[in-house]
C-alpha cells in the first residue's frame, strides 16, 4: 500500500518558488496544522493544474444548478501571498497528476504521484498501454471550490512573477540579455523590393 499525504481540506495550499527568476524551483504545499507535505513540480505542470481547475470548476457551476455556491473568483479572504514556510523538504517530485470534481462532497480532488521513468513513453510507444509500477507515495487534496480558485490565483502570480516573455518569440527573457530566434541579426525585407 502507497503512503498516502492526505488532506481534506487542508489549512493551506498553495503553490510557491525557491530561487531567482530564471532558476526557480515550483513546489506544492498542503499543511493542517503541524503537518505539511511538499512537492516539487515544473512550471509547466503548475501551469496546467492551475488552467484545468479553473475550467473544471466553469463546468461544474454550468451542468448543475443544485451545487454549492462555487465562486467565480477567488474570495477574498481565501486569497494568500505569504511566502513558503522553511525549511522546504520535498517528498517527492511530481509526475503524473489527476484532478476530479467529487459530486458527494462538492470539492476538486487533486492528486499527485511521483516521477517515474515507466510512465515516460517513447514515440515509437505511444498507441501501447504501459503498464504503471504502483506508486510509493501519493499526496492527496480535496479542495473546496473557494480554496480552488484562490489556489488558481496564487498559481497564476506565482508564475507571472517570473521572467517576462519575448513579444515575438514568447521565450523567456534572461535579465543579462536575450537571443531572439525571430530576430537573428538579419533585417525583415519587404518582398516586394527584391
Amino acid at each position: 500500500m502507497p503512503l498516502v499525504h492526505a488532506f481534506d481540506p487542508p489549512g493551506r495550499f498553495v503553490v510557491g518558488t525557491v530561487g531567482p527568476p530564471g532558476a526557480r524551483t515550483f513546489f506544492l504545499r498542503a499543511r493542517d496544522g503541524a503537518r505539511i507535505t511538499t512537492v516539487a513540480l515544473e512550471k509547466q505542470q503548475v501551469e496546467a493544474l492551475a488552467e484545468r481547475i479553473d475550467e473544471l470548476l466553469d463546468e461544474v457551476m454550468q451542468a448543475d444548478a443544485n451545487t454549492a455556491l462555487i465562486p467565480a473568483v477567488a474570495p477574498f479572504d481565501l486569497v494568500d501571498n505569504h511566502p513558503l514556510e522553511q525549511p522546504i523538504e520535498e517528498e517527492f517530485r511530481a509526475g503524473t497528476m489527476t484532478l476530479s470534481w467529487d459530486i458527494a462532497i462538492e470539492r476538486i480532488v487533486i492528486e499527485v504521484f511521483p516521477f517515474t521513468e515507466a510512465a515516460v513513453v517513447s514515440p515509437d510507444r505511444v498507441d501501447e498501454d504501459p503498464e504503471e509500477p504502483e506508486p510509493d507515495e501519493i499526496f492527496l487534496v480535496k479542495l473546496t471550490a473557494g480554496g480552488a480558485r484562490a489556489f488558481v490565483d496564487r498559481a497564476r502570480t506565482v508564475i507571472g512573477a517570473g521572467r517576462p516573455d519575448c513579444p515575438f518569440c514568447g521565450n523567456p527573457i534572461d535579465p543579462d540579455g536575450h537571443l531572439c530566434v525571430r530576430a537573428n541579426g538579419f533585417r525583415r525585407r519587404d518582398p516586394q523590393q527584391s
